[in-house]
């Protein structure tokens, strides 16, 4: 692999991590169309480009949500009583859904992955939090819920934040021990992913050296050697810089960089 591309997937990692940390969001949503526009420039088969963007970043993901995760559980803001609920789904739920991608052609799956994240972008925009209403569902209830999160989130690539935290706001859960509880969740989703997107592209020909299944391995490691220290420094940023500003100019990046990943997917 030519250095340049190893600067590029360095840089990657160190953005996403900064951003994770910063706003609670998974890296996916900037992961995914940036690394179908590398794959493309790296000649990558054009009909798996986005399957292999999304294993990649699923992938990476699971070292940065570890960190979270243990950075919210310090401070106490992780309900495992709702994470020992809801992960079953959310397994079930991820893994079967990269069964659902691997059937997707690669330009409907661009085309889902900008529609959701212009609903994500349009949720940060005008700031909607749904007004606590009710209480959390029992285990069955929960697991069910984290059922469809986790099969979402297989198609998109997110850790299941813009998801997670306002279902659990819902339910009457604050926005704290929300967000701290949906960064644990972050982690059963990334392993799942990765491992069924690992799974469905075991033996797809035309894949280049280094990938397994839909996972580019060598991107993999580099993004996550630096995301994985960046991210704390994120969510220290976070007590210092305006993130409500922040959340509005990351959701107008979000939705350029989904129409690239669109113009890159469509135009061939």
């Amino acid at each position: 692999m030519d250095p340049i591309w190893w600067l590029a997937y360095l840089a990657l990692g160190g953005v996403v991590g900064i951003f994770a940390g910063l706003l609670g969001v998974g890296g996916g949503g900037i992961m995914v169309p940036l690394l179908t526009s590398l794959f493309a420039l790296q000649g990558f088969p054009h009909d798996t480009l986005v399957h292999v963007a999304l294993g990649t970043s699923l992938a990476a993901i699971v070292p940065t949500s570890l960190a979270s995760l243990r950075a919210h559980h310090r401070r106490g803001g992780v309900v495992w009583s709702v994470v020992r609920s809801i992960t079953p789904g959310i397994l079930v739920g991820t893994f079967l859904g990269t069964f659902l991608a691997s059937h997707v052609p690669t330009s409907g799956l661009a085309i889902f992955f900008a529609c959701f994240m212009a609903f994500v972008s349009i949720q940060m925009l005008i700031n909607l939090k749904p007004q606590p209403a009710r209480t959390l569902p029992g285990t069955w209830g929960v697991s069910g819920v984290g059922l469809g999160i986790g099969g979402i989130s297989a198609l998109v690539a997110i850790g299941g934040g813009s998801l997670t935290v306002p279902f659990l706001t819902w339910c009457n859960v604050s926005m704290r021990r929300a967000i701290g509880t949906s960064a644990a969740v972050g982690l059963p989703i990334a392993l799942a992913g990765a491992v069924g997107y690992l799974i469905n592209g075991w033996g797809e020909p035309g894949l280049p050296v280094g990938t397994l299944g839909f996972v580019y391995w060598p991107a993999v490691i580099l993004m996550s050697s630096v995301s994985f220290f960046t991210a704390p420094l994120g969510a220290r940023l976070a007590h210092r810089l305006p993130v409500s500003a922040l959340k509005r100019i990351f959701a107008f990046v979000l939705m350029a960089l989904s129409v690239k990943m669109l113009f890159t997917v469509l135009s061939g």
